[in-house]
């Protein structure tokens, strides 16, 4: 082979691979590798906060634990500091505590409650009522919201602590029940509760109501007694509704218990729908927070 033809052939063999690096080869190279998807960071709950202006900071890391779907709380992360809230509650009597729950939209309420956020705020209200706090002294409520669930279907936090001051003085509910005159069995009477109690306040004016009602209605058999249960407008309108027919039934008990009978006690619950005067003020909501009686 001659030497023009050895150099022709290492020509193009250094051409070819001059052609080879730059199209191949480098292109190769340019090629975006596929992303590696990015592993989500852990979201921190929220530690637990209750605070009531500069009297009281109360902060913890851990909160409140739910299950999805569950009203009881775990407290196990936050107990010292609900005992600090009990022991606030109770060197302050003056305040009111509103629990609020939240509830997802998502959840399946099997509670006798309107939603699970009212539950779960009452759980913790039957822990402050039994760690010695007034039931007076503590409202909830419910607020639907957008909720995130751990794998596990369970999460933290969903209860907030507002604080306002009850009024000073006023009128209690033994003032109003002795207010409540008689003006005969077929004019409703007003009974009244202390807080918490399911037994009305006895006076002598609904006393003799009693004894001559229980009188009529032993000689008129066809005759009914009346007992509406009513409630003021704080809270969630179907919890009041059933509030005031508790109030009614527990009435109707009573009652019984002196000796009417029950075929002639009639029962009725009409929430916050029929107030005998205004909400607007505590005076207002306790004078509705009652029951009337009356013979028909």
């Amino acid at each position: 082979m001659n030497k023009s033809l050895l150099l022709a052939l290492l020509g193009l063999w250094m051409l070819g691979s001059s052609l080879w690096h730059a199209f191949v080869i480098k292109n190769c190279s340019d090629v975006t590798p596929l992303s590696t998807p990015s592993i989500a960071a852990a979201v921190t709950p929220l530690g637990l906060s209750i605070i009531d202006g500069a009297n009281l900071n109360l902060s913890s890391s851990g909160n409140f634990g739910f299950k999805k779907s569950d009203a009881t709380a775990n407290i196990g992360s936050v107990q010292t500091s609900l005992d600090s809230l009990v022991a606030y509650l109770k060197a302050n009597p003056s305040k009111q505590l509103t629990i609020t729950g939240e509830y997802g939209a998502d959840e399946t309420n099997a509670t006798s409650y309107p939603n699970l956020g009212i539950a779960r705020a009452e759980d913790i209200k039957a822990y402050l009522v039994k760690a010695g706090i007034p039931a007076g002294s503590l409202l909830t409520a419910g607020k639907e919201n957008s909720l995130t669930w751990s794998p596990a279907d369970s999460t933290s936090g969903l209860l907030t602590f507002g604080f306002t001051e009850k009024p000073a003085g006023g009128t209690t509910e033994e003032d109003l029940a002795s207010k409540a005159s008689y003006e005969g069995m077929f004019k409703p009477m007003d009974l009244y509760f202390k807080t918490g109690s399911a037994s009305y306040i006895k006076t002598k004016a609904n006393e003799k109501f009693m004894k001559e009602a229980k009188a009529f209605l032993t000689a008129n058999k066809d005759k009914k007694l009346l007992v509406t249960g009513h409630a003021d407008n704080l809270g969630d309108d179907a919890i009041n509704m059933k509030l005031s027919e508790k109030r009614a039934n527990d009435v109707k008990e009573e009652l019984i218990g002196l000796g009417i009978s029950a075929s002639q006690i009639v029962t009725d619950a009409k929430g916050e729908t029929q107030p005998s005067t205004s909400n607007d003020t505590p005076e207002g909501r306790k004078q509705n927070r009652r029951v009337a009686v009356v013979v028909q």
